[in-house]
């Protein structure tokens, strides 16, 4: 049998192709499987799972004794330089120096009692935070029991407005407002005060940080002042 085409069979063929745009071995190129691209992205995702990991493993502690030494020198300061310190935890209501094994203590409240080179007590250190203008307050301040009356002051930390909350943190004037100040704490405007000791002047263009940090202490006190009064008496009674 004779092998014969139609004139212009095989030219019209290739023609038809460049028109539909079909190219020679398109129908065979084969897709990638569904489970190779599921697995890709499993290994993917396991292994920057296990970077977050390892990458935590070896900051967190380097953060975590960051922030101890930040509370370590802010409660030498807001004590003004005690010779020691001890760590009080507020459990059912009292200041315990001890807590039970079988309570977890990083989920208490604290205090910090500072004491002088002969013994002597010399203080509190409260830390505290709420909401500010625009983010939260954090701060530790100094109290003295004996004379009701703070010693300091101490903005641990703040993400406010700059320009705005951060003049808490960094007028030195500002901070030193606090020392000597009687609880509960009243803000007034800068030159409009009487003079009286629970008086604490407000920062111009802060009022809602000013009033933050003065809520702060007041809470704190009203909430740990009644436990302190209890622990100094106690103390007091046993001769520590």
């Amino acid at each position: 049998m004779s092998d014969e085409r139609a004139p212009g069979t095989e030219a019209g063929g290739e023609l038809e192709r460049q028109e539909t745009g079909a190219r020679p071995g398109a129908a065979a190129r084969s897709e990638v499987p569904a489970w190779r691209l599921v697995s890709t992205l499993g290994a993917a995702g396991a292994v920057a799972g296990l970077a977050i990991v390892l990458v935590f493993g070896w900051a967190n502690p380097r953060i975590e004794a960051h922030r101890a030494e930040v509370l370590r020198q802010a409660i030498h300061e807001v004590l003004r330089a005690p010779d020691s310190y001890a760590t009080l935890f507020v459990l059912e209501g009292e200041l315990v120096s001890a807590v039970p094994a079988d309570v977890d203590s990083t989920e208490l409240d604290r205090v910090y009692v500072g004491y002088d080179a002969a013994g002597e007590r010399v203080g509190f250190a409260i830390a505290g935070g709420l909401p500010g203008y625009q983010d939260v307050i954090r701060l530790i301040f100094g109290y003295d029991a004996e004379h009701s009356e703070l010693l300091a002051m101490k903005v641990l930390e703040n993400k406010e407005t700059p320009g705005l909350g951060e003049k808490t943190e960094k007028k030195r004037d500002i901070l030193s407002g606090f020392d000597g100040v009687v609880p509960p704490l009243e803000g007034v405007k800068t030159g409009r005060g009487t003079g009286d000791e629970s008086e604490v002047d407000m920062i111009t263009g802060a009022t809602i940080s000013s009033r933050t940090v003065i809520e702060i202490i007041n809470r704190r006190l009203e909430s740990l002042g009644p436990m302190i009064d209890v622990y100094v008496e106690e103390s007091r009674e046993s001769g520590g």
